[in-house]
């Protein structure tokens, strides 16, 4: 997958352990499966919109804040 469905799928964890919820607990929050979560944010997948929205929900955030990356520096 390419390099937006990396940083998206971090972005995720991260906001995800911030919040204190485990893959199991946000995907049941969000109606989705817990290995679909551990895909996801393993960055092997491509997202749809409706499920960009359905953890955004999840996790309480805004749905342009999964889409807030980072630099990391080396």
């Amino acid at each position: 997958m390419g390099d937006i469905c990396r940083k998206f799928g971090r972005k995720v964890r991260i906001i995800r352990e911030q919040k204190g919820l485990t893959q199991e607990k946000l995907a049941e929050e969000a109606g989705l499966h817990r290995t679909y979560i551990s895909s996801l944010e393993r960055g092997e997948r491509s997202i749809s919109l409706n499920n960009i929205e359905k953890i955004a929900r999840a996790l309480d955030v805004e749905i342009y804040q999964l889409f807030i990356f980072r630099e990391e520096k080396s």
